[in-house]
């Protein structure tokens, strides 16, 4: 082959290629954007944090979503923030200093509420001094990380004659009012879990009226407890969800009942639980709810399988979608494959 044919050659080949690539550019099909590694950049997979993170809770404000867990790494209230639900970032201790009243170490299922733009209210477990038990106290903020501060004398509850109290979860619904659920401790004494609400004065700051017994432990799969409380409305229904069994077992699983009003009466849902182990998971719950352009999603804690108990890598946090069918939440979830973003 002469070098003048095999230039005509290799000029008609780039025009043949140069066709074929505008002919491509023409196809309504559009690739994905990718991450550094390749990735679909539209995906995750879970976990979301990889860290020990328990008891895990959210709030947006702005375009900002704020995490709260219980105690780790030194911090009494970790809190981490994300834009996307999927990406987060450590942001310090939400709770640098406790009450005089109280003892570090076990500061516990730390959720947060805002009030107003300037005003944010924590409620979280902590081990109270003079009642010898878990406690639940109320810190306050003037933005959304902290810190908050409790200046009150002594804890919001404690029950210590029940065990204590933890998992305190606040609610505002649809009328305004405030309310707060928790747990009393009673599997620390031996006697029932009960799942509590009372309604909140408008600060936050105080209860008001009388707690009501909601729920407690009933069925097989709960074993000895339920806890973890958050209500959630959808739709105009009042659903109460719940943790069941012990945290550091692979059986803790998550379930929920519908609620009358925030004081009950409550029935627990025939399908429970709704979120269990599987191949990938391994005693998910104590979860919160979060919904983002419409579509409502789980934030949990599991252990990776076979390593319940553990405080490394411990119980990190999952997300996963919630859909609604005739009114019901089904979670799809544990999921280990990769998923479209929030």
């Amino acid at each position: 082959m002469t070098g003048v044919t095999a230039r005509r050659r290799g000029t008609a080949a780039i025009t043949l290629a140069a066709a074929l690539l505008v002919a491509g550019c023409a196809d309504d099909t559009e690739p994905r954007p990718t991450t550094s590694n390749g990735s679909d950049s539209s995906m995750f997979t879970n976990p979301v944090v990889g860290s020990d993170a328990p008891d895990p809770q959210a709030i947006q404000v702005g375009d900002t979503w704020y995490l709260f867990h219980t105690n780790s790494g030194g911090r009494n209230v970790p809190v981490l923030t994300s834009t996307d639900l999927v990406d987060w970032t450590e942001a310090g201790d939400a709770l640098p200093a406790l009450p005089d009243w109280a003892d570090p170490g076990r500061t516990w299922a730390p959720e947060a509420i805002e009030l107003a733009p300037d005003r944010f209210l924590l409620y979280y477990t902590v081990a109270g001094r003079e009642a010898g038990r878990q406690c639940v106290g109320r810190a306050v903020a003037s933005a959304p990380q902290g810190p908050y501060r409790d200046d009150a004398a002594g804890p919001l509850i404690c029950q210590a004659d029940l065990g204590g109290a933890i998992d305190a979860s606040p609610f505002r619904d649809t009328d305004g009012s405030l309310w707060l659920l928790w747990k009393n401790d009673g599997n620390a004494t031996g006697v029932d879990t009960w799942l509590w609400s009372q309604r909140l004065s408008d600060d936050g700051l105080t209860l008001v009226g009388g707690p009501t017994k909601l729920l407690k432990q009933t069925e097989p799969w709960e074993g000895t407890l339920i806890e973890g409380p958050f209500f959630h409305r959808q739709d105009g229904r009042l659903l109460l969800f719940f943790a069941a069994n012990a945290y550091d077992r692979a059986e803790y699983a998550e379930g929920y009942a519908v609620c009358e009003s925030p004081t009950g009466p409550c029935v627990k849902a025939t399908e429970n639980p709704i979120l269990k182990r599987n191949a990938v998971a391994s005693g998910p719950g104590h979860a919160s709810m979060v919904v983002k352009d419409g579509r409502t999603w789980l934030l949990y804690h599991a252990w990776p399988p076979g390593q319940e108990g553990s405080t490394d890598p411990g119980r990190q946090v999952w997300l996963d979608e919630v859909t609604w069918v005739d009114g019901k939440p089904v979670v799809k979830g544990p999921t280990g494959t990769p998923q479209s973003r929030p």
